[in-house]
């Protein structure tokens, strides 16, 4: 027996979803996290960056230039 039934468009705009979002977004509660203990870079050990990734992020500007 086939399902000839097609998908119906849902019921809720999308500026409602946004607007339940919006009214719910208080109600959710973000976990506190512990901030990082820094590390001195003499006490990393162990890491390997492959020379293209290294070329990579040299030349974001966001990292290298």
């Amino acid at each position: 027996m086939p399902n000839n039934i097609a998908p119906r468009e849902s019921e809720i705009s999308l500026a409602e979803l946004r607007g339940d979002c919006a009214r719910m977004a208080p109600h959710w509660v973000v976990p506190a996290k512990d901030a990082p203990i820094p590390v001195a870079p003499s006490l990393i050990h162990g890491v390997t960056v492959p020379a293209a990734s290294a070329r990579l992020i040299d030349a974001m500007a966001e990292y290298g230039d």
